[in-house]
């Protein structure tokens, strides 16, 4: 770390997932993830009236099933494998506290600034690890710690992780870890799937209101209009790690899965919809990149490596290559151990 006056703790921010399998965990977890502003975007009264009318009676029991086909005896993936990274981490810099928190349910965030206080610390690095940006992801990630820690009364020195969609060490690490399976697959084409998010979040993150997602090209670069785009921080993710892998544009293909709803626009192309035109063009053998995640979980798991999986083979396909994320990869411990340090 940088040579700072006391103690530095590190709050590693990942989203969460319900205590255990069950529909009550689920459905508590689904109540406060779908309850925030950030993440659904409209009045609250409606907000309210949509989950407790629609979602909540019958969602959580169809989440649990998910959740179960994934859980581990040491519990959520997700949870685990953030425990792995902070110990790897730890090992990397031992100078520093290190805490684990999530968005939604436990360990908090506002317990994880709390824990980080009973150590001593007197600056804390706020590290979101969500490489683009999305106000649903890291917006609502900052604004839970900014609002937690100015509710003490020794309030912290904070600096942030910006977003790392680009750096290098972040492109080296999943190099280092896809190019064996991507090597020994021999995939006819790639997919990077990334997290969805409704085509309206795009939008309201434009201050000119008049660049994003108005022309084809609008994410090929990023200014001032849309500097805190998501889908032009993935499209810079993909054109790193193709770069690093020399791909020819016809190689591989950017898309976004995980779509909640059908009646709002998403981002587009769907994961589901690119497997599909893949195999009606004939490809048979395809490996899947998931860069907004550095942990693996439900949407990469599950989504990807078993849903997705599934249907690709059942409808034709011959071989599906899942690449698991960096998790607790020694080159991705070593990256972001570089990056925290430049804070």
């Amino acid at each position: 770390m940088m040579q700072h006056n006391g103690k530095t703790g590190i709050l590693l921010i990942n989203t969460g997932s319900p205590n255990e399998p069950t529909v009550p965990a689920t459905r508590a977890f689904l109540a406060e993830f779908l309850s925030d502003p950030y993440v659904m975007d409209m009045p609250a009264p409606m907000r309210w009236l949509l989950l407790n009318a629609l979602i909540l009676p019958c969602r959580p029991r169809r989440s649990a099933e998910v959740y179960r086909r994934i859980w581990t005896p040491a519990g959520s993936p997700l949870r685990v494998g953030m425990e792995k990274l902070k110990t790897g981490l730890q090992a990397r810099l031992p100078e520093a506290e290190i805490v684990v928190a999530v968005r939604y349910g436990c360990p908090s965030i506002r317990e994880g600034l709390g824990a980080l206080a009973a150590r001593g610390v007197n600056r804390i690095v706020v590290a979101p690890l969500y490489p683009q940006y999305a106000a649903a992801t890291t917006g609502s990630a900052l604004s839970a710690v900014y609002r937690h820690a100015a509710g003490r009364w020794n309030v912290p020195s904070l600096s942030v992780l910006p977003p790392f969609y680009a750096a290098p060490e972040f492109v080296d690490a999943w190099v280092a870890v896809a190019r064996p399976l991507l090597d020994a697959f021999r995939p006819g084409h790639v997919l990077l799937s990334y997290h969805g998010l409704p085509e309206r979040h795009i939008r309201k993150g434009d201050p000119s209101g008049a660049h994003c997602l108005k022309r084809p090209d609008c994410c090929d670069d990023i200014g001032d209009a849309n500097r805190f785009c998501y889908r032009a921080q993935c499209v810079a993710t993909t054109r790193a790690v193709a770069e690093r892998f020399g791909w020819t544009p016809d190689a591989y293909t950017v898309c976004f899965q995980s779509r909640m709803g059908r009646r709002t626009p998403w981002l587009q192309p769907a994961t589901a919809d690119t497997l599909q035109q893949l195999l009606d063009r004939g490809v048979k053998r395809v490996a899947v990149l998931c860069p907004s995640f550095v942990v693996d979980c439900l949407e990469t798991i599950e989504d990807i490596g078993m849903t997705a999986r599934d249907h690709f083979l059942a409808r034709g396909g011959e071989a599906f290559e899942w690449i698991p994320s960096l998790n607790d990869h020694p080159v991705w411990l070593d990256a972001l151990a570089a990056i925290l340090g430049r804070l």
